[in-house]
């Protein structure tokens, strides 16, 4: 008989959502208008500290909206972390611009001042800087905001915070989601709280916010008949999926919480182990530890990372690697690549680095699987190398 299969990070229904479902569905209000809609919308405005905020059926159309709202047309470049899920950098190539991608520093895993520094100095040599600069906050962890900041500021260009993995944590006080020009969240199944599939754009500049509202309704126009100047999107989030969104935002800082303990209980129990380094938490901000991530030396272990991929899903375990880098992609093959240093850190980090299940969900005998089933792989390979096998 199996055990029953732990997921690397599965919803978790706090039982508020019902309540502000059920008044969606008492109201009629069930489309893409509605007051669960607009509280949802204010409440993580109010959360995050932003001036407004508007509820998307995707974080990767409030990154393509961002992108809009930064004038990025077909033609012109976009830089853009190359560590991080294909959707940061797909809606560039929609709107007919071409990535650059920038590598991470080892540091923090986010985008590499020194990479993005050369690659501003080389655009700006050129003659074409970027419209834009997506900075991810990867695995809940903000980047480096106050020298990213400078440098773009300096070359006149927009930062686009992809901080779709990192509601909840903080820059130096600030919310993360709020230290770019725009802000976009997810609320994907996998993400901190959910929606079912959603996401939100952040900004203090209120009316951008409602030109993407307006794209966002297929840019319809304000008169009685149908009406387009523009062409828009069906791109809103609907009442009901607001409601669920209120229902989470409730537990958010206990999500938060709990992501930070299981990091930690994962990191008492294997730090020591030869090869195992734990994704660092920068001095200048508070992780919410979306996933559980660490670097695995094979040298050191034995075992590579993805080696404890398919062992622990042989135990019904789901893990997975760190994102493959967006510049090692096929599908952006060309694209042109700043490294940090002479080595980079985004390969390696894909090449040695692992995520392990992070449900907030999860119970205490559920983190004392993984930990004892980690062990147990790491400890029979030492044993064979013991033995000369």
């Amino acid at each position: 008989m199996h055990e029953n299969r732990i997921y690397l990070s599965a919803p978790h229904m706090s039982g508020y959502e019902e309540a502000f479902v059920q008044k969606a569905f008492a109201t009629n209000w069930i489309s893409t208008v509605g007051p669960q809609l607009n509280a949802f919308e204010q409440a993580v405005a109010e959360y995050a500290g932003a001036a407004g905020a508007v509820a998307l059926n995707s974080g990767t159309s409030a990154i393509h909206l961002a992108l809009r709202l930064a004038d990025v047309q077909a033609g012109d470049t976009v830089f853009c972390s190359s560590l991080t899920f294909v959707a940061s950098a797909n809606p560039i190539v929609q709107l007919g611009a071409t990535p650059v991608f920038i590598d991470s520093d080892p540091e923090s895993w986010n985008m590499s001042i020194v990479a993005l520094e050369e690659a501003l100095y080389d655009a700006y040599r050129a003659g074409v800087l970027p419209k834009a600069v997506v900075v991810v906050n990867l695995y809940g962890q903000s980047a480096d905001y106050d020298p990213i900041l400078e440098l773009c500021n300096r070359y006149g260009v927009s930062v686009i915070e992809d901080a779709a993995e990192s509601l909840g944590a903080h820059y130096k006080g600030k919310a993360s989601g709020t230290l770019g020009r725009y802000g976009i969240y997810s609320f994907n199944g996998n993400k901190i709280i959910t929606t079912s599939g959603g996401g939100m754009l952040v900004s203090d500049r209120l009316e951008d916010l409602e030109k993407a509202r307006f794209w966002a309704t297929q840019a319809r126009e304000q008169c009685l008949h149908y009406e387009h100047k523009e062409s828009g999107y069906n791109y809103r989030m609907s009442n009901v999926l607001a409601g669920v969104g209120q229902g989470q935002l409730k537990v958010l800082d206990d999500r938060v919480a709990r992501k930070r303990e299981i990091f930690e209980s994962y990191r008492q129990a294997l730090g020591k182990l030869d090869g195992f380094i734990f994704m660092p938490e920068c001095s200048y901000g508070r992780s919410t530890r979306w996933l559980t991530t660490l670097t695995i030396d094979p040298e050191a272990c034995g075992l590579t990372a993805l080696d404890f991929v398919h062992a622990l899903a042989e135990l019904h375990i789901e893990s997975r690697p760190v994102w493959k880098p967006l510049h090692a992609q096929p599908l952006f093959e060309g694209c042109r690549y700043y490294r940090h240093g002479q080595t980079g850190t985004s390969d390696r980090l894909y090449h040695t680095g692992l995520c392990l299940p992070s449900g907030t969900g999860m119970t205490d005998a559920d983190m004392e699987r993984v930990i004892e089933s980690m062990k147990t792989i790491y400890k029979r390979r030492r044993s064979e190398i013991k033995s000369g096998r």
